[in-house]
């Protein structure tokens, strides 16, 4: 036969709150001294009032030149669209001045290239539907 007897204690909800409380520890807290500095934020971008109107002119001047060697007028609202966002990038970029005129001319490639794949695509479907 076992020596000890195996019984179940159970105990209730208050019980175990009794049991938690007598059982306190106190944990000793300790603080640096506070230390203080001044923060200064940054400005998001520099102020460019004067670069804003000259960037202005330089977008207007470019997409003039692109919509008049335009070979359609459907190209219109694409290369305006272009212009706006390589206008958008360039901005956010240290020498918008600099950056714009490169990225407009590289979106101004792929309106073009769309265009004339579009216009590729319709021509040979037209050919497919005569058949």
């Amino acid at each position: 036969m076992p020596s000890q007897s195996r019984v179940f204690r159970f105990s209730t909800k208050e019980q175990e709150r009794k049991n938690m409380n007598r059982r306190k520890t106190q944990v000793p807290t300790r603080f640096a001294p506070e230390t203080r500095f001044e923060l200064r934020p940054n400005p998001p971008a520099p102020f460019r009032a004067f670069q804003e109107t000259e960037f202005e002119r330089l977008k207007t001047r470019l997409l003039a030149e692109q919509l008049a060697e335009a070979p359609t007028a459907e190209l219109n609202t694409p290369l305006r669209r272009a212009a706006n966002e390589a206008a958008a990038l360039a901005w956010v970029t240290l020498y918008p001045l600099l950056v714009f005129p490169e990225l407009f001319e590289e979106k101004t490639r792929t309106v073009v290239r769309q265009a004339e794949r579009q216009a590729r695509i319709y021509t040979d479907s037209l050919e497919l539907v005569a058949v």
